[in-house]
């Protein structure tokens, strides 16, 4: 990493991600900047490639422009089918994380190599119907579990509250240097339930950048996951 960004992911603790698919991309560049001067720990970044999820987003030509103008991590979503071979054009852009899909490699210890290889930190996602069990073999060696509370490949979907068992079992499961992110439907009224659950990375979308004021939308979701913490003993 480089221009002083931080490490984003070791030390435990809530963590903000708003995700800049909902953004206005008119105005990336002064959308970013109010996020994290708002006081965003993450920026999420949903790559889609019209293969593995029936959508495209962006690719690392938009992360490229936006990266000098932000200090934020950079957590990049790879809803792609060949993670292993386009993680490296991410990371060039400015990518400080690549998180992958295990639906798409039957040979996920490989993309993990490959990944860190470049020197950025590595997540591992499941969708929603995806069991824990389909990461067993590599949940020792991810910086973070990425769980789908919706379908990848649009925003705006309804919270499949189903998820939060797996995110429990993760929670139990991962050490404290080990992020446990979710993605999807996240607003006012589930990211109580995703923090209580034991997910401590919250990706927002709508819920932040579709706000007339989207600084206070992400503090005040912070406030309701850090009392859903604070409730359930999970800090």
């Amino acid at each position: 990493m480089s221009d002083g960004r931080q490490f984003g992911l070791k030390t435990p603790g809530l963590r903000m991600a708003p995700s800049l698919l909902a953004a206005d991309f008119s105005q990336l560049r002064e959308q970013v900047a109010m996020v994290e001067a708002g006081g965003a720990d993450l920026l999420h970044l949903d790559v889609m490639d019209g293969h593995f999820v029936p959508n495209i987003s962006f690719g690392p030509g938009v992360i490229e422009a936006i990266r000098p103008h932000s200090k934020l991590f950079f957590d990049a979503h790879l809803m792609i089918e060949e993670p292993a071979r386009y993680a490296e054009a991410f990371v060039k852009a400015g990518c400080d994380h690549v998180t992958f899909h295990i639906e798409v490699t039957d040979e996920p210890a490989k993309v993990i190599d490959t990944i860190r290889g470049l020197g950025a930190s590595v997540g591992i996602c499941i969708n929603p119907t995806t069991p824990v069990s389909a990461i067993e073999s590599v949940l020792d060696a991810v910086d973070m579990v990425l769980v789908m509370s919706v379908w990848p490949g649009f925003g705006g979907q309804e919270f499949i509250a189903d998820v939060l068992e797996k995110v429990s079992e993760l929670s139990d499961r991962l050490t404290p240097a080990q992020r446990l992110e979710i993605d999807g439907g996240i607003g006012p009224a589930t990211i109580g339930l995703a923090a209580g659950a034991g997910a401590d990375t919250m990706v927002a979308g709508s819920a932040i950048f579709g706000e007339n004021d989207p600084v206070a939308a992400m503090e005040a979701l912070r406030l309701a996951a850090t009392e859903a913490i604070a409730s359930h003993g999970n800090g």
